[in-house]
């Protein structure tokens, strides 16, 4: 435990507001807490700059509230992904503190404030169909403290769409270029740039885009400098890595 955190758990023994064998419990902790479904990284931000966030697929619930009141007891940000509404709706009952993000299918609980980038994330999709992703993308890099500007549909289909909002993208500090169908948008767009680009593949598509490689493989075998290519619709992801260079 770190001096500052040690001192402070003292102060709040000593003034009779936290009890000697929770205390004791921190001060011997190993860095994560034991749940019997779970081993909840309680160090993670100190090593990595950022919480465990809480992949919610095949969690149940009440797993996953579990988690949320021990990060909650830590003073953790909470960031969980692919969150059913249905999830959210008993998660809630346990948590006034949650909002729901239903686009992007994630939950967020704000325990301590954290201060806003003035460089901002530039999340650009190619089309409406891409928005989940992309809303994945942004909650995680707000959640972080990015600023972020969405521009959505503007796709090859109908390029104009693009030249018309390129001043914001070549303002950005990192750009997330997320596509399904041949994903043509993010090289169109890493030429345009000269800022990091993250290319987010989407499982959007007919048959030969096989749900999402098509894309996958366009963008991994860009002509275009500068892009990095993460999993398909993996909007965490970018808006994580993003994040990471924002802060830069």
């Amino acid at each position: 435990m770190e001096q500052k955190n040690l001192k402070d758990l003292l102060m709040e023994v000593a003034a009779g507001r936290a009890d000697v064998t929770d205390a004791m419990d921190k001060i011997n902790n190993s860095g994560f807490a034991e749940l019997d479904f779970a081993k909840v990284d309680l160090a993670r931000e100190k090593r990595n700059g950022y919480p465990e966030v809480i992949y919610g697929e095949g969690k149940t619930a009440e797993q996953i509230v579990g988690i949320m009141q021990v990060m909650t007891q830590n003073k953790l940000n909470i960031l969980g992904t692919r969150i059913s509404k249905e999830k959210f709706e008993i998660i809630k009952e346990s948590n006034k503190n949650a909002i729901y993000f239903e686009k992007a299918r994630c939950v967020t609980v704000t325990n301590h404030e954290i201060p806003t980038t003035e460089t901002y994330v530039a999340i650009v999709t190619a089309g409406t169909s891409d928005m989940d992703v992309a809303e994945e993308a942004a909650i995680t890099a707000e959640t972080y403290g990015n600023k972020v500007e969405r521009v959505y549909d503007v796709g090859v289909a109908g390029i104009s769409r693009l030249f018309n909002r390129l001043d914001v993208i070549q303002g950005a500090k990192v750009v997330i270029v997320i596509a399904g169908m041949e994903g043509a948008l993010a090289s169109v767009v890493g030429g345009l740039i000269d800022s990091p680009l993250i290319a987010v593949p989407t499982s959007v598509g007919y048959g030969t885009s096989f749900g999402g490689v098509t894309p996958l493989l366009t963008m991994l075998n860009s002509c275009a400098s500068g892009i990095t290519v993460v999993n398909i619709d993996n909007g965490f992801g970018a808006g994580y890595s993003a994040s990471m260079m924002n802060h830069l």
